[in-house]
């Protein structure tokens, strides 16, 4: 009997289309188009409409990734959704997505692993396709950063963006085999990065209101230096895994959280610059879904011959961090 193997058989992305450049943060707060390129490669971000929510995202990207994908939502089995920014603590981005897809009682879940959500997500679907429970899986990644951004703090709101993408994982058809998904998680720096208030530990109210704990929080210069190591880390961990050299990749794509962490990860891997596709600079941050719209962009953008390979490449608060290399079939 044939393994079953799985592959990403379509993809799709959802940007707003409000446009926050560098120049109109400028008079947000004390900062210049200068200062953020130089420290980021960011130039400008996508901000949701008023109204415009995490589900709403996450669904016009899962319609395009079906479409790309050649299935109906009556093909889908199951509908797992990354996010940090959902629209409710409960019922879940994902059920709301499934009911406006009109896929009736499919299963459907959330997840969160901030930035690495939807390798995290794609491990899942991996595990549930190659063992043969399901056979096709719409796995969406959204977030609404912007509803969590303190647009008074200039370490923070350069940095972030909305947006959301989708991929169909499948046992058939041609597309991008998943090798092996390289996850990784460390508690113990959780303060680095974090969101205080809103939770059970720290229920909103007027005091967690007035201190501003409903916000992003981030210690900059820490969270680079373990970006770097960790993702590092993972990406070796998974060309081992595959039997493959630095050599044997033809593109990168990172987690768009930095061009500098970028262009770090590129060095280490011996690729050259036209061969690590960036987004950072036109869409910032945009949390789990970075890695997938940027790899949406790349497939639609650039022929990928059969048997090359893609390194996708993730870190996120908790920390979390992931790595898996896509080779393009049939």
């Amino acid at each position: 009997m044939t393994k079953k193997r799985a592959r990403i058989v379509g993809t799709g992305s959802y940007l707003p289309e409000r446009v926050l450049t560098n120049q109109d943060l400028e008079k947000m707060v004390e900062t210049s188009d200068e200062w953020i390129v130089s420290r980021t490669g960011m130039r400008e971000r996508r901000i949701a409409a008023e109204g415009e929510n995490t589900s709403d995202m996450g669904l016009a990207a899962a319609k395009k990734a079906l479409e790309a994908s050649g299935r109906g939502v009556e093909q889908i089995d199951m509908i797992l959704v990354a996010t940090s920014t959902p629209d409710y603590l409960f019922p879940s981005t994902a059920a709301l997505i499934q009911h406006e897809l009109g896929a009736t009682e499919t299963p459907a879940l959330d997840l969160q692993a901030a930035c690495t959500g939807f390798l995290y997500a794609l491990s899942l679907a991996k595990a549930y396709v190659e063992s043969g429970i399901y056979k096709n899986i719409l796995v969406i990644a959204a977030e609404k950063l912007s509803a969590f951004t303190n647009y008074k703090d200039r370490g923070t709101c350069i940095l972030f963006g909305d947006g959301a993408a989708a991929a169909v994982v499948s046992d058939e058809g041609g597309g991008y085999l998943i090798n092996d998904i390289c996850l990784g998680a460390d508690g113990k720096e959780q303060d680095l990065l974090r969101v205080r208030g809103g939770g059970s530990r720290n229920p909103t109210s007027a005091e967690t209101v007035a201190n501003d704990m409903h916000f992003i929080e981030m210690q900059g210069q820490e969270v680079f230096k373990h970006a770097v190591r960790r993702m590092e880390g993972a990406a070796t961990q998974c060309l081992e895994r595959a039997k493959m050299k630095d050599s044997d990749l033809n593109w990168v794509v990172p987690h768009q959280a930095n061009d500098r962490i970028i262009t770090s990860i590129a060095r280490r891997f011996g690729m050259a610059n036209e061969k690590v596709f960036r987004t950072v600079h036109k869409y910032g941050n945009t949390s789990a879904s970075a890695v997938l719209i940027a790899l949406d962009e790349l497939i639609r953008t650039h022929p990928i011959e059969k048997g090359e390979n893609i390194l996708l490449v993730a870190f996120g608060a908790g920390f979390t961090w992931g790595a898996t290399i896509l080779t393009k079939g049939d």
